[in-house]
Formats: C-alpha cells, sequence, structure tokens
C-alpha cells in the first residue's frame, strides 16, 4: 500500500525513504535466524532464572509465564532470554495482531521516533491524531451506524471507563448497568463491579451496582434465548427507570471465547429498545480479529448500537458514540491520548482496512485462519477423544478445551506447551479453556502445522 496514505506529510523525502529503508534491511537482518521454535540454551538457564526473580520480587509477585523477551522476534516467533524460541499465539493478550517485527509496523514506529515528543494528549494533538479519529469514525460508519464523535485513551479499561461514565451523565438519575454473566471489562475500580469474577474485586467497597443477563448457550439455543430475554425483563421491571445502559460482549474474550448468536443477539435488543435502555458493545478483544471489522457489524446491531469500546489491536484505544450522547465539558479527559509509536501504528492498522489490504468478509483472513485450525483440530480430537474439544471462537480468536476443562490439568497444558514452544492463555471458567489470540496477517500454512505438532506433543506428555 502507498506509504503516504498512512505517514503525515512532514515525512516526504527521499533521504528518509531511503534511511527509512535501509533500516529495516538492518532490522531483518538482525532476526533473520528466528523461524523456528528452539528450546532454552543451557549456559543462560541460570542467569535466566536469577533474572525472572529480581522482577518478582521488583513487581510483588510472579510473572505467569517466566517471560522476559530480548526484543527480538519476527512474525509468529519471539525470543526469550534463556536463548528460547516460541511461537507467540497469545500477542500480549491481544494487540500484536501483526506479530513480530513487522516491516509496516516497524516503519511506523521508525516515524514516529522523529516527532517532536512521546506522547501526544490533552493539550497536544498533532495532526496524526486528527486522522486517526477520523478513520475510526469512518470505519465504524460504514456499514450504516451514525457514530459522531471518538474519544482516545490509552487502556481498553479508560475506554470503558469512559463509556461508563458518557451513559451515567445522558442517564443522569440512573444508578445501574445491565450485563451479560461472564464478561469481563476491566479491573478499574468501577469495572472489578461490571466484571463477573468475585474475585477481582475481593475486598473492594462497592464502586458500581450492575445486573446480570445470562449470555448465549450454544448447547440450548432455543431455551437460552427465552430465559435471557424473560431475565432482562424481570431486571428491567424491577428497576424501572434505573438502568443507564447495558454492555454487551458480542463475543465473549475472557469468558471463554463463547459467541452469540444474531437471533439471540436481537432478542435481547428488542426489549432494550423497548425499554429505551442504551446498547454499548465492548470490542476491546473483538475489534479487527471477527469476520468484519466491528463485531457488531457483523450483527448487522449497526443502526441501533449507540457506543462501542475498542482496544487491544488498535493500540490507541477508543470510545465511539452517537452524537446524542456527547458529553459535556471536563467529562472524558486525560493527560495521555497514546504514545506517537501507538497513534502511528494505530493509524497503519486503520488504513489496511480501508483500503482494503486487510480484507474482511466470509472469505477474510482471520475465517481463512479459522477454518485451518478447525480443520487441524478434527485430526487432535480423533487423537484424542474426550481429551479435546473445539475449536470455539471465530476469527483469529480460537480456543480449545483439554481434559475437560478441569483447572489444574488446563494451567498445567497451557505451561507444558509453553516449555514446547508455543504461548497461549487461559480463559473461560467451568470449563476452562486455552486460547489463541493469532497474529493473522503473518501466519502461514507451515507455521500452523508445527502449532498443530506441538499441541498434540503436549497433549501426549500429559496425557
Amino acid at each position: 500500500m502507498n506509504r503516504n496514505a498512512c505517514f503525515p506529510s512532514v515525512y516526504m523525502g527521499q533521504d528518509l525513504e531511503e534511511s527509512v529503508e535501509n533500516l529495516l534491511k538492518i532490522r531483518e537482518r538482525l532476526v533473520l535466524d528466528l523461524n523456528a521454535v528452539h528450546p532454552p540454551k543451557e549456559e543462560l538457564r541460570t542467569s535466566y532464572k536469577e533474572m525472572l526473580d529480581r522482577c518478582s520480587s521488583a513487581r510483588g509477585g510472579n510473572l505467569y509465564f517466566p517471560y522476559l523477551g530480548t526484543g527480538r522476534g519476527s512474525g509468529p516467533f519471539v525470543e526469550l532470554a534463556d536463548g528460547s524460541v516460541k511461537y507467540d499465539l497469545i500477542c500480549g493478550i491481544g494487540p500484536h495482531f501483526f506479530g513480530h517485527s513487522h516491516p509496516g509496523i516497524t516503519k511506523a514506529m521508525v516515524y514516529s521516533s522523529l516527532m517532536n515528543t512521546v506522547m501526544q494528549g490533552n493539550l497536544q494533538q498533532n495532526v496524526d491524531t486528527l486522522d486517526l479519529l477520523e478513520d475510526f469514525l469512518l470505519l465504524a460508519n460504514c456499514k450504516g451506524a451514525s457514530f459522531g464523535h471518538c474519544f482516545l485513551t490509552t487502556t481498553g479499561a479508560m475506554a470503558n471507563e469512559n463509556a461508563i461514565k458518557i451513559l451515567f451523565q445522558k442517564s443522569s438519575g440512573a444508578e445501574r448497568l445491565l450485563a451479560f454473566s461472564g464478561c469481563f471489562s476491566g479491573r478499574t475500580m468501577a469495572l472489578s463491579f461490571m466484571t463477573d469474577k468475585a474475585n477481582y474485586r475481593k475486598g473492594l467497597p462497592r464502586a458500581l451496582m450492575v445486573d446480570y443477563v445470562p449470555f448465549f448457550d450454544f448447547a440450548n439455543q432455543e431455551n437460552s434465548i427465552q430465559r435471557s430475554a424473560q431475565i432482562l425483563e424481570e431486571h428491567l421491571n424491577r428497576y424501572p427507570g434505573e438502568y443507564a445502559g447495558m454492555c454487551m460482549e458480542l463475543v465473549q474474550g475472557e469468558g471463554g471465547f463463547y459467541k452469540a448468536s444474531k437471533e439471540f443477539i436481537d432478542s435481547i435488543v428488542t426489549v432494550l429498545q423497548r425499554h429505551k435502555i442504551p446498547i454499548w458493545v465492548d470490542e476491546i478483544q473483538t475489534f479487527a480479529r471477527t469476520r468484519e471489522p466491528f463485531a457488531f457489524q457483523m450483527f448487522q446491531l449497526d443502526s441501533v448500537v449507540d457506543l462501542v469500546t475498542v482496544g487491544k489491536v488498535s493500540q490507541v484505544c477508543a470510545t465511539l458514540f452517537t452524537a446524542e450522547f456527547k458529553p459535556k465539558p471536563g467529562l472524558i479527559s486525560q493527560t495521555f491520548t497514546g504514545s506517537g509509536s501507538a497513534i502511528s501504528t494505530c493509524s497503519y492498522l486503520l488504513k489496511n482496512i480501508l483500503q482494503g489490504s486487510i480484507p474482511y468478509g466470509e472469505t477474510s483472513l482471520n475465517m481463512e485462519i479459522h477454518r485451518k485450525f478447525v480443520d487441524k483440530f478434527q485430526g487432535i480430537k480423533s487423537e484424542f477423544e474426550a481429551d479435546f474439544e473445539g475449536p470455539y471462537g471465530i476469527g483469529s480468536m480460537i480456543s480449545f478445551t483439554v481434559f475437560q476443562g478441569d483447572l489444574v490439568k488446563t494451567k498445567l497444558f497451557i505451561h507444558r506447551l509453553f516449555e514446547n514452544g508455543v504461548i497461549s492463555f487461559i480463559a473461560g471458567e467451568n470449563p476452562y479453556r486455552v486460547r489463541f489470540l493469532v497474529p493473522s496477517p503473518v501466519l502461514e500454512d507451515w507455521h500452523i502445522d508445527e502449532i498443530i505438532d506441538l499441541l498434540k506433543k503436549t497433549l501426549r506428555e500429559l496425557s
């Protein structure tokens, strides 16, 4: 794609172009050897263990994985300071959609390093922020939605916090929110009470009142639709006029990569509209990873969504809202919008989507990757029968269950898989699942074949 479509005009110039291209060639040479899984180097084991211990002491707790990277990576591969090389299939829990050392992302970061400051924010927005705002709105409205505004921030949690404040200010006097059971919204004080995990708010004073509606049950679809609509009605009748809105994850991320059906979501929307309850779609984890850029577009909710929050893949997080929900001055603000590198990489992503370089639809890159994993997982299921179920999710959100979803065995599997060369993470609860957030643009067929072999190896070792 045309570089000038991604970077500000201040960067036009043959000498700068040539310098950047030379840097990219140097980067390519630096990671040329990162093309296969490697075990740790024996001579580094002791020093690496010492670094992990120091890190745990400094941060006040152990890392989930013994992961300290060197800063080198290539495509789906990442190198750790113990000399090992692994497939990164969780990508920092989602942000690294282009994997590691992608030339387009690297170029974006190089150009951003030439800017006059590291961070943009409340009192200093450069022209690339304007470009980013307009691209977010263009992409969100491309199928008929009517978002009028976009507010940028540094984290998905802050994007969600801003959505909550906007909803409560618009519905002044309302004190409650609705959400799906099993949802995950973040770990701030307020979001700890939105997230459906009691352990995440243990010992905290109540900051938010949230009532839950059962999420879609794919094993009992018809009853699930009726039951959830009925419970939603009961909440609304019990607390009339007290709800500022409902937060909906259309595909639950931390909850286990459960995808709702369109019929289920439509039934919920029908009830919400009848009661004039605003609709907020949380796409912190789904953005750019499903069949359409936004999951609400996949569910054809363009005409009914009032707010949407995005993050992770986008690097710069955002709250988009219709003109009706424009907040009063001072309600949402922060020192930082994001770093120059985050803004540039987000712009690179959005330009690629808008210009069709990353295709969406039924034949999208994400869906093709998902189909390939589905095909390969059939072979795993035939070999391991009851010890393996899946995949679940959609697009580049892929999960599966091992050993009937037992927590202890699932954690053991994830850590053994890490040792064998594939980084994953846990999701869901009863059953617990293994999840991937794969770097679709850089994942090739031979990568998938090797990943499947490593999955089988791990299952054999633990079965």
